[in-house]
């Protein structure tokens, strides 16, 4: 799997479950999704990502958005 691959599905991971926990315990989860999404965004245009990096160093193999 790719470090784009994992990227999207952390990020859906942890957006889903912000949203989850919205509905059972409080609105301020919401946060955590505008969160990822913002770091997404900027990402796209700047091609920095933290997550990437880390990955890159645990020896993921490098896809073609953040090589």
């Amino acid at each position: 799997m790719s470090i784009d691959k994992i990227i999207f599905a952390f990020a859906g991971i942890v957006i889903l479950g912000s949203l989850v926990l919205s509905q059972m315990h409080s609105v301020n989860w919401l946060w955590v999704s505008a969160f990822v999404g913002a770091n997404l965004l900027q990402a796209a245009f700047t091609g920095f990502c933290p997550l990437a990096m880390v990955l890159k160093k645990a020896g993921a193999k490098p896809g073609q958005a953040f090589s």
